[in-house]
């Protein structure tokens, strides 16, 4: 993200236990000027803390994973080839591995960057993926070109590369959520001139710029305002800095670096550009679980998505519903911002310690 960039949740809402994120900052001498903070500070927040905590060796960094699967399942539950073990028998293996549910298969970039393959048995497993591993596309004609790009990282990486200076055509920035405002303003401040294009009306009142307060968020109001008064208007030419295309999708990109934009009414309208932000949401890469993870969701059939398609969990416990001693936390769940993981650590930690608590007791008995 660019450094001009600010967090949605305060500094101190992503603190964890132990080490206030405020002491810290003062300790690295870092001027807070106000309640939200850098990303990247947060992000140096987190390293120092797992170093501080002495948690280094509860973590493993370039680690990929690629299959996440139960070891042992019920019998009505169970893959064709359990079921030529017979139940007694499997009831005694389970008994030998009861803290065995789950096998995890990946491997680990080491320095040369060759990678080396793991596998490791869990009684329990918690995922945490977060949703921004697979950008959303438009899916029309000419989107993979390469002028269009699908990420903030991208966009911001071609525009410190200098690949917009001195050029008069504008970026067209797709998308009215969050991501998309900070695109908007990455080009602005940078004297970009943008179109803006999105499905839904100003008016609208699910937008996001409707549930910040102006006085804590004043750059996304700032370009929510430009949304609304500075539209295009079919009597009227581009504005110099911003022009926004209420209630437009885009019908196509063409190798020329022009796109073909359509109104709901039917109206087209060709325009050249410098380069093309799709920024209209993400999902998350479940590859390493069976069916994509689409039967963890409240609709099976469909992908695991934040807004749409949440992994079904249980309220308290963060525990799948549809599998258990499997956990998510996080976008997975529906939950966007940095701050409610901790809500969700706690939930999970929670059970483990209240389940462990009772295998004890049990055991003394």
């Amino acid at each position: 993200m660019e450094g001009s960039m600010l967090t949605i949740s305060f500094g101190n809402w992503m603190e964890l236990p132990g080490l206030k994120f405020k002491d810290w900052a003062s300790s690295k001498r870092r001027n807070l000027k106000g309640d939200r903070v850098m990303p990247e500070e947060i992000a140096r927040y987190y390293k120092h803390y797992v170093k501080v905590m002495g948690l280094q060796k509860n973590f493993r960094e370039n680690t990929y994973i690629t299959s996440v699967s139960r070891l042992y399942r019920d019998q009505d539950d169970s893959d064709s080839q359990d079921r030529d073990i017979s139940t007694e028998h499997l009831q005694i293996e389970k008994s030998k591995f009861v803290k065995r549910n789950w096998e995890i298969r990946g491997y680990q970039q080491i320095t040369d960057g060759s990678p080396v393959p793991f596998c490791l048995f869990a009684e329990n497993v918690a995922l945490a993926t977060g949703t921004l591993d697979s950008p959303a596309h438009l899916e029309v004609e000419g989107e993979d070109f390469p002028f269009v790009f699908h990420s903030m990282p991208e966009f911001g990486t071609a525009i410190s590369k200098g690949k917009f200076h001195g050029k008069v055509d504008p970026v067209l920035i797709v998308g009215s959520g969050l991501t998309a405002a900070d695109a908007v303003l990455c080009a602005y401040n940078s004297n970009i001139p943008v179109i803006h294009v999105f499905r839904r009306r100003v008016t609208d009142a699910s937008l996001i710029f409707k549930q910040l307060p102006k006085k804590l968020y004043p750059e996304y109001h700032k370009v929510y305002h430009m949304m609304c008064t500075q539209s295009y208007s079919a009597d009227s030419n581009l504005l110099p800095d911003y022009t926004s295309f209420p209630e437009h999708h885009v019908l196509s990109f063409m190798s020329d670096m022009k796109c073909v934009l359509q109104s709901v009414s039917g109206l087209k309208k060709i325009f050249k550009l410098s380069a093309a932000v799709v920024l209209i949401g993400s999902h998350p890469n479940l590859s390493f679980l069976k069916e994509q993870g689409c039967y963890l969701g409240h609709n099976s059939s469909q992908p695991i998505t934040c807004k749409n398609n949440p992994v079904e969990i249980d309220a308290y416990t963060y525990e799948c519903v549809k599998e258990a001693n499997l956990f998510a936390l996080g976008p997975l769940v529906g939950d966007n911002f940095v701050r409610f993981l901790k809500g969700g650590a706690l939930g999970v930690t929670r059970c483990l310690a209240v389940r462990q608590k009772k295998h004890c007791q049990l055991s003394i008995l």
